[in-house]
């Protein structure tokens, strides 16, 4: 049941205490790098803090200071002491880079086995992993750690997904790791192909995570899989996945608090956040060498929940992330997020696997247009007119405006390689 049962199920003081220590430890690695040291020395830290609370002394860290000191400005242990780096997909400016020591890609392939090793998968399973390699840290994350756990790892990558479902069958694939937008992709296939994705493969376990994805879209996952979906939680900042990771029961996403300390703040005010409140996580590492990052914006917005988990675990969980703050729409004065409406459209039956959020500049006003594939083709779509306005009241109730809904037949809206595409935004910007 446990990978590792001292530390998961440790007491709440000695954990808070063991996180003390590691913070400790931590600040004095971090004053060695060029940026903290010139950061500490402004601010006048002891790094002999007294307790957690201290951490608020420090400024917080962010993306922007990350690229303003690329390539080596956060590095905390000679160069010839590291053995691996990785990087963010820098589509919003330059990359930022996270370096690792041996020791630190040790950690992280434990923390990586507990997680999965937590949901049930064993040595005798047979792990897929559809992620990217390379500068991406979910491929490379999940192989080390199924590796450790003593999987026999298939490290099959990206697309081409005909051959995705041959591995499946040919090597009786039971445990998987996937885009949720890219399970839902390759039902298609398996239709395509004559296949049955709950009769002729032998999936059980699903590792759904690196985009965000409504609850009711992991239960569609498990109903047209017969298998168990978990998600998790990972950016490649705090190394990648690992972070957090959902236990069977489902209930929220266990932060290895042995291994990270988290805070939820107010974005605007920058105030903390109580338990079971939500607001914009930050991370501070506890556990790397190579490169340790304090008091992290992640610019993720979630919530602690509260109370033990049945599990036995005693570290705190995570919920579902809503979003980012970078990611809200502002639409006729109204704020929102994507998994708002994917919440709601994944409650209609008669919608298919896609769809797309569209925004358009209409004379000086915003227009939101929702584009979904219904499930079953159609000759005529009128035929689906009270679908699109049980949909638009809908999502109205959720979202606060009514968007125009347009439906298409199935596979009409594009697919995109890699995280889906979920918003389009056309708008003239003033």
């Amino acid at each position: 049941m446990y990978w590792e049962e001292k530390i998961e199920t440790m007491d709440i003081g000695t954990l808070r205490s063991l996180q003390l220590s590691r913070l400790r430890k931590t600040l004095e690695r971090a004053k060695t790098t060029p940026y903290y040291k010139k950061l500490f020395e402004e601010i006048g830290l002891d790094t002999d803090i007294k307790s957690l609370a201290h951490i608020r002394d420090i400024p917080f860290t962010t993306k922007n200071d990350l690229r303003e000191n690329y390539p080596y400005g956060f590095l905390a242990v000679p160069k010839e002491k590291i053995v691996r780096m990785h990087s963010s997909s820098g589509t919003t400016g330059r990359a930022t880079v996270i370096f690792h020591t041996r020791e630190d890609i040790d950690n992280w392939s434990n923390l990586v086995a507990r997680s999965i090793y937590m949901t049930g998968a064993r040595s005798e399973d047979v792990f897929q992993n559809t992620m990217g390699y390379g500068l991406f840290t979910g491929g490379l994350g999940l192989h080390y750690g199924a590796e450790k756990v003593g999987m026999m790892v298939i490290p099959s990558g990206t697309g081409n997904s005909v051959r995705q479902i041959n591995i499946m069958r040919d090597f009786d694939t039971t445990v998987i790791h996937i885009l949720p937008s890219y399970a839902f992709r390759l039902l298609d296939v398996f239709e395509s192909e004559s296949l049955d994705p709950r009769k002729d493969v032998k999936l059980r376990i699903a590792f759904i995570g690196a985009e965000p994805h409504s609850e009711e879209m992991r239960k569609k996952i498990e109903e047209s899989y017969d298998m168990d979906a978990f998600n998790s939680y990972g950016l490649s900042e705090m190394n990648g996945p690992g972070v957090a990771f959902e236990c069977p029961e489902k209930k929220g996403m266990h932060v290895w608090e042995d291994s990270y300390l988290i805070e939820v703040i107010n974005p605007k005010t920058l105030e903390p956040m109580p338990d079971g409140v939500e607001g914009e996580l930050v991370f501070t590492t506890l556990n790397r060498k190579g490169m340790p990052i304090i008091r992290y914006r992640t610019r993720d917005l979630a919530s602690l929940y509260t109370g033990k988990c049945p599990c036995g675990r005693s570290h705190r969980r995570l919920s579902r992330i809503k979003g980012r703050t970078d990611d809200m729409l502002i639409v006729k004065g109204v704020n929102m997020f994507p998994i708002q409406v994917e919440t709601v459209l994944m409650k209609f039956p008669e919608i298919g696997r896609n769809y797309q959020i569209r925004l358009e500049t209409k004379g000086h006003m915003d227009e939101i247009y929702v584009e979904v594939e219904v499930l079953y083709p159609a000759d005529d779509m009128r035929e689906y007119e009270g679908l699109k306005n049980r949909i638009a009241a809908a999502l109205h109730s959720e979202i606060l405006v009514t968007p125009k809904i347009i439906l298409h037949q199935p596979g009409a809206i594009p697919r995109a390689e890699g995280k889906a595409v979920r918003v389009v935004d056309n708008r003239v910007k003033e």
